[in-house]
């Protein structure tokens, strides 16, 4: 991989991690056309850097907010932040028993298929028309909606299913408001992701052997810078109610994946 390449793919997924449009799936099509050549294991762990970087450009992006939850967990008492932390902790759940028990199951599905991709695009669609045309959203984010939110962004690791995208629209069904949908689905991502990237660097040998760190810096670098505006820009979208037009881009991508994957690839 060039460093061109990476700077690419770190766009992509700056761009495309917090759009609701599935990151993973365009790292799985920008690697395609790119001709990115890894194998299961080192493209995982490309997609698990990139994925820390837009995790900093969260972090930036609600500094307040995650300086909130940490300074009330100091003071050892029920609090705000003591409470998102624990529905936070809830919400990891099903990602976490289906990371530790089906991890090569998973790593097998970042190989470039882009049959798969495109069905779990089209998917997206569907979960993005259905919250635009929800608007009873009155309540916040409760216990019960937050295993039910992490249902869908275990289901979510599937390339081309978004995982904003899904857990945003997840929870605007369930009636939360949309703000506070878009806020938890960014926050609950975060020790994901850190945790990941700390199982793989005890791993780092079997994923970085032969491959050179220059690109990742980049591609890590060009990531951050754009998701810290993508971010932002999403903020507004959800509150303007614009998803369904990125229902209608991820349902045409999803059928063009699909066609490409089935006669010409």
């Amino acid at each position: 991989m060039t460093i061109l390449e990476s700077i690419i793919l770190g766009i992509i997924q700056g761009l495309t991690e917090f759009l609701p449009i599935s990151s993973s799936g365009h790292i799985e099509i920008g690697k395609v056309f790119l001709n990115v050549d890894l194998n299961d294991e080192k493209s995982l762990f490309l997609t698990l850097i990139l994925h820390l970087a837009t995790a900093f450009s969260t972090i930036i992006v609600y500094r307040k907010k995650v300086y909130k939850i940490f300074s009330d967990l100091l003071k050892f008492e029920k609090n705000p932040g003591f409470t998102l932390s624990i529905k936070i902790i809830i919400s990891m759940i099903p990602a976490v028993i289906i990371a530790l028990f089906y991890e090569k199951e998973i790593s097998k599905l970042f190989n470039q298929n882009m049959i798969l991709v495109g069905i779990m695009l089209s998917i997206t669609s569907l979960f993005l028309f259905l919250s635009d045309r929800n608007f009873n959203n009155k309540s916040d984010i409760t216990f019960k909606n937050s295993i039910l939110i992490g249902i869908i962004q275990a289901i979510a690791i599937l390339p081309g299913i978004s995982r904003s995208g899904s857990t945003i629209s997840c929870s605007v069904l369930l009636g939360v408001k949309r703000i506070n949908a878009a806020e938890f689905s960014f926050l609950m991502v975060l020790p994901l992701i850190f945790g990941s990237i700390l199982k793989s660097l005890f791993e780092i040998e079997n994923y970085t052997s032969n491959v050179k760190i220059t690109p990742l810096i980049t591609g890590f670098i060009s990531a951050f810078i754009t998701g810290i505006f993508a971010c932002r820009w999403m903020i507004i979208l959800v509150r303007k109610s614009k998803l369904k037009y990125f229902g209608f881009y991820c349902l045409v991508l999803g059928f063009f994946s699909i066609y490409y994957g089935v006669f010409i690839k």
